[in-house]
């Protein structure tokens, strides 16, 4: 369910998710971690495929391509081994490493619904980085669908394994 707590003030080391308008999800989580190492696991292959898909949900990542720099384009592949394969697609319209990434994004099993609009910004913060995804749909039914599917599941359990691996990417260094 969506979290209703205060979206200024995230408890460290939750997820918090919340519907803010029609069209628009913010979330917001703080990680253990610098912002730039959080920024490259959100845009490094090698990095990707260690944390996007749920991996508790059975979702395996087949493929992922990713050139964050503006007009890049990055796409994701994944599902169940057992399902058809879905993907995510889109170009990076805006790119601060370590502190701000925007970008388009697709489900391409659903072209007609139109692209949403992320944009994630990556703040200092006492406990490492505040990361906060503003996701903009394209409609109102796009978002009630996708809340629908079961994408805050999955979500959460993402943000989670990308918790586990940017701080042993940090402690590393």
């Amino acid at each position: 369910m969506l979290a209703g707590n205060d979206t200024e003030n995230p408890t460290p080391h939750a997820t918090e998710a919340k519907r803010v308008s029609d069209r628009e999800l913010v979330i917001r989580r703080v990680f253990n971690a610098r912002p730039r190492t959080v920024f490259d696991a959100m845009t490094k292959p090698e990095l990707l495929r260690r944390w996007w898909a749920p991996k508790a949900l059975g979702v395996v990542l087949f493929e992922v391509e990713s050139d964050p720099r503006v007009g890049g384009r990055y796409r994701f592949v994944f599902g169940r081994p057992d399902a058809p394969r879905m993907a995510f697609s889109g170009v990076y319209t805006e790119v601060i490493p370590g502190e701000r990434l925007v970008y388009t994004q697709l489900f391409e099993p659903m072209p007609d619904t139109g692209d949403g609009i992320i944009t994630i910004t990556f703040e200092k913060h006492p406990a490492g980085t505040l990361f906060v995804s503003h996701e903009l749909y394209p409609s109102k039914a796009v978002l009630d669908g996708a809340l629908a599917s079961g994408m805050e599941r999955g979500m959460r359990e993402t943000l989670e394994q990308l918790a586990v691996l940017v701080r042993e990417l940090d402690a590393a260094v």
